[in-house]
């Protein structure tokens, strides 16, 4: 039997702490590359170096005790039951829960409470609150979670959070300091202590104050209790208590959402109504609209001097994939928080956009007609003359074609702060206001898994460096949003923007490839491509070793094979730089607080286009 590797060793016995912790035996431990995640009993942590330093490995141990001690005192079910609907309400109070689970462990157990420290500060690194210059860029669910933490377990705030913190900590003490200090009295009561970590997000007005009924919560007890006390049973009612509570809480909530977010939205027919309550039924592949990847475009595909040297590498993920639910949770309630006032002068915009799509599609009729429906409106006429002939009018159906739209976000590391928060919150309204006009819509985005390359460099140095090797890193290419699914599904996924370390280099090409060859097998009659970038195509990797226009050439000759031979219309949109010297139609925006309103202006300008022409 081989010999297990110091790392292995390590590994195994952080499983078996784990076991020992979450009194689970089958939970099981492994390492991963993205962010620690919990899926079940099987907990991803980050793979230490090699010689496992004493940081890192406090690190990993942090993160495993947090999941395990999440497993042993967290019910989902009834956290799902009781936690609110709105996405800012929502990921505070899952901080507060987590804060509380963790507080039980380091209240018992000096090694854990050293572990979470330290995997807290990891956490802070990549944290909204720590880079907060203003009370607006706080996230509160972020100063919650550190504010009862320290009341809970006496333990301060680290360093790095101390300013961020200090933005919010006066305001939030004088609106629900009584209740943080009462969290205490309720640790060991899941319940109980839900009740109270209500009472302070309505203190601080982040809910209405709705509770569940009596009945509700003393089944809640009962759930907590079973689950607490017996190991099995209560993992099982776990799971099938969250398949069943989360996703009608969910869809209930964006229901309302979407009917109540925006004030001079325009009301849906009938019709579209229906067709919209109707998809409802399971997410996934069942129920969308087939793809058709072998459609041939209207000319021969492309053919560039350009390659890439491992496109084995290369990954299509979406945002479930990279970030788990909770932490989507969190981040969309981040990007929510940092647009509010940017989210309702885009949102006016696009509602004009809806009215003038709406207006498109609506029949209209000629009047005065020798022939056709009586028009009932002008038989006042007869009345006051009889000799005046009989009026008549006739239908007509405007000509408004079948059509999706894909926006191509460039998810590089430029685009960091605001732009990424602007293109974001963007794309989501135009999503939403798209489906309610029955435009189908994809949100796409494209950036590379490393910095300066990854698995492809290793590769190409491991043999030998060969001669022009082409692209020398990993494309990441992220799917938000499928043409298909409901925008109510895919809102959260776009919270993914936000998380740090997400936003790596830009290969613009292959992007634009990527998203052309999705949408070019789609049924629609008409298809829209609409590209947000704000630089040129850049990675280090494949520059150092190729023509410094390499990416450069291949955009061109990508943009300009879809511009003139392909059905795909495309536009595109540069913040703080010139793409309109790449695409023959585009537009340049020198402030990204400009890209809601000229996404708006630029696909009225399409349809109406359209319109015209046909």
């Amino acid at each position: 039997m081989a010999e297990l590797t110091p790392l292995e060793s390590f590994r195994q016995v952080l499983a078996g702490t784990a076991r020992a912790l979450a009194h689970e035996p089958e939970v099981e431990v492994g390492y991963t590359a993205d962010a620690p995640v919990t899926l079940g009993k099987a907990i991803k942590v980050p793979m230490p170096a090699r010689s496992l330093p004493v940081d890192q490995v406090a690190e990993v141990r942090g993160f495993a005790d947090g999941a395990a001690l999440r497993l042993r005192h967290h019910n989902a079910a009834l956290h799902a039951r009781v936690a609110p609907a709105e996405a800012v309400a929502r990921a505070a109070f899952d901080a507060i829960e987590q804060a509380r689970v963790e507080a039980i462990g380091a209240r018992a157990m000096a090694g854990v409470r050293a572990n979470l420290g330290h995997a807290l500060d990891v956490r802070l690194k990549s944290d909204p609150l720590t880079r907060a210059r203003t009370r607006d860029e706080v996230p509160l669910s972020s100063a919650l979670g550190l504010m009862v933490r320290e009341r809970l377990t006496g333990e301060p705030v680290p360093q790095a959070a101390q300013y961020g913190l200090s933005l919010v900590r006066d305001w939030i003490e004088e609106k629900a300091g009584h209740d943080l200090d009462a969290l205490g009295l309720t640790l060991d009561d899941q319940v109980a202590f839900a009740k109270l970590a209500t009472r302070l997000l309505e203190d601080l007005e982040l809910v209405d104050g709705e509770m569940l009924p009596d009945d509700e919560q003393e089944a809640g007890e009962e759930g907590e209790g079973d689950d607490q006390d017996q190991g099995d049973d209560g993992d099982d009612s776990e799971d099938d208590g969250a398949g069943q509570s989360d996703a009608p809480m969910d869809a209930r909530a964006e229901a309302r959402d979407e009917a109540t977010e925006d004030g001079d939205s325009v009301d849906m027919n009938d019709d579209a109504q229906s067709e919209m309550e109707s998809d409802d039924g399971d997410e996934g592949e069942q129920g969308t609209m087939p793809m058709r990847p072998n459609r041939p475009p209207a000319e021969p595909g492309p053919q560039f001097d350009y390659k890439a040297y491992a496109a084995e590498f290369d990954e299509v993920v979406t945002a479930t994939e990279l970030c788990e639910e909770e932490e989507l949770t969190r981040l969309r309630a981040y990007l929510d928080q940092q647009l509010v006032h940017l989210q309702g002068a885009v949102t006016k915009l696009a509602n004009r956009l809806q009215r003038r799509l709406m207006a498109q599609q609506n029949r209209s009729w000629d009047f005065d007609q020798e022939e056709g429906l009586l028009d009932a409106a002008r038989l006042a006429r007869i009345v006051i003359d009889p000799t005046h002939s009989l009026s008549y009018k006739v239908e007509r159906e405007t000509d408004f074609r079948d059509t999706v739209v894909t926006l191509l976000i460039d998810n590089s590391g430029s685009m960091r702060g605001r732009p990424i928060s602007i293109a974001a919150i963007s794309a989501d309204i135009m999503a939403r206001t798209l489906e309610r006009c029955g435009v189908k819509t994809e949100i796409l985005g494209f950036t590379t898994r490393a910095w300066k390359g990854g698995q492809a460099r290793e590769k190409w140095l491991a043999n030998g460096r060969p001669p022009a090797p082409g692209r020398l890193n990993d494309l990441r290419h992220i799917v938000y949003k499928r043409a298909d699914e409901p925008w109510r599904h895919a809102r959260k996924n776009l919270g993914l923007m936000m998380r740090e370390g997400l936003l790596k280099e830009n290969i613009d090409g292959e992007a634009l490839l990527w998203a052309h060859d999705r949408i070019i097998g789609r049924a629609e009659d008409r298809k829209i491509l609409m590209v947000i970038s704000d630089g040129a195509p850049v990675d280090d990797s494949t520059l150092s070793v190729n023509s410094g226009s390499y990416l450069e050439k291949h955009l061109r000759q990508v943009i300009a094979w879809i511009e003139n031979r392909s059905p795909v219309e495309l536009v595109a949109i540069g913040i703080g730089h010139d793409v309109t010297r790449y695409y023959a139609r585009a537009v340049t925006i020198m402030d990204a607080e400009q890209l809601g309103g000229t996404m708006v202006e630029q696909l009225a300008g399409l349809f109406d286009t359209d319109t015209r022409g046909r």
